[in-house]
């Protein structure tokens, strides 16, 4: 196994570690809460009482999640060709070696599989994903075009939704991820779960601030709300995991790059568009939904550039797209608890570009 297998392999165990230690590291939490209430003065704890139900509640909830996690990562080790199946090494205590920053993106992910696959997810995915949507289907109408013809790829796709619902309309389309943490749950829901909202998680049970009820942290949310096996048995749907820069090389490749969340997450956001004009075909349609959250910016040892709108519109443009739509200030959430007394919108750039024609 040569070096880049090697790190491929620990970076992969890695995570599968962060998902083991997720039960242990979220119930030490609630136990350092209830001990820090026996600290208190007998009459503060006599007044915490229903606070201490409430906890026990908690633990309830991380428990069940724990179990989603264990069928997430069942099998889990053969999801990649490149990457042969070994044992993993099972640690006494996995939660007390693990960086915070892994144990918050599995629960992050607990959110994400309620942001796409869940019925309390559909304002934010018709928010995020509908335009977008609603703009191929306008770009590339059925009636006029043979939609399996049609190739789409969906960089930063996430867990897959985007990409299964214009794989559902039956366009080919093809999803890329990157994070192990979002292929881990999008294999499990896209390849293992059946039925409607046939499983629960609690994605709120981790947040304690800003609630206005015990009952908003152990709100459920069931999943998935609709059956990915119901994609018709001809649909060209397909998940690729990997750099979105190393592995979309081919020019000329793809009719349409749909991108939502997806163009800040980049160290230098020119390469990200430079490579989404290289592989389109002329005549063909780049489009975005997003703010310019910037992944990098302010991450210890992380390079980053960070350019305004402004700034991004004239990159693509100098690439050599054609800017045919701009649509300013769309609200959107991103995994947004709806229950809290805090909330977080974004006032998204719509926008779709294409790549001209050759002089003929």
């Amino acid at each position: 196994m040569d070096d880049v297998d090697t790190q491929e392999r620990e970076h992969f165990i890695r995570i599968v570690r962060a998902f083991k230690a997720y039960r242990q590291y979220s119930l030490r939490k609630v136990t350092e809460k209830e001990a820090y209430i026996k600290s208190l003065p007998a009459h503060h704890q006599l007044l915490l009482r229903s606070y201490q139900c409430h906890l026990e509640e908690q633990r309830t909830c991380i428990e069940h999640n724990a179990e989603i996690i264990s069928l997430i990562l069942k099998d889990v080790d053969t999801m990649f060709e490149n990457l042969q199946p070994q044992p993993m090494v099972e640690e006494d205590n996995p939660g007390n070696t693990m960086l915070v920053s892994d144990i918050e993106k599995v629960q992050s992910t607990i959110r994400q599989i309620v942001r796409d696959w869940s019925p309390s997810g559909a304002h934010e995915r018709s928010q995020c994903y509908g335009p977008i949507i609603n703009k191929i289907e306008q770009l590339f109408p059925q009636d006029r075009v043979c939609a399996e013809e049609v190739n789409i790829l969906v960089p930063g796709a996430g867990l897959g939704r985007l990409a299964y619902e214009l794989a559902k309309r039956g366009y080919t389309c093809q999803g890329n991820e990157f994070s192990l943490f979002m292929l881990f749950a999008s294999n499990f829901v896209l390849n293992k779960c059946r039925g409607l909202n046939t499983l629960r998680v609690y994605p709120w049970v981790h947040a304690g601030s800003n609630l206005l009820t015990n009952g908003d942290q152990l709100r459920p949310a069931t999943f998935p709300d609709t059956n990915p096996s119901d994609l018709h048995p001809q649909a060209q749907f397909t998940m690729a995991a990997g750099d979105f820069l190393e592995i979309y090389t081919a020019d000329a490749a793809w009719d349409c790059i749909a991108t939502c969340f997806f163009i800040d997450c980049a160290n230098n956001i020119v390469a990200f568009i430079e490579t989404i004009y290289n592989i389109l075909k002329p005549g063909g349609y780049w489009v975005n939904l997003g703010p310019l959250l910037y992944h990098f910016a302010d991450q210890p040892g992380e390079p980053s550039i960070e350019p305004s709108f402004e700034e991004v519109k004239a990159i693509a443009v100098g690439l050599g797209f054609e800017i045919t739509v701009e649509d300013m200030g769309l609200h959107t959430a991103y995994t947004q608890n709806t229950q809290s007394m805090l909330r977080y919108e974004y006032r998204s750039v719509f926008f779709v570009a294409r790549k001209p024609l050759p002089p003929s």
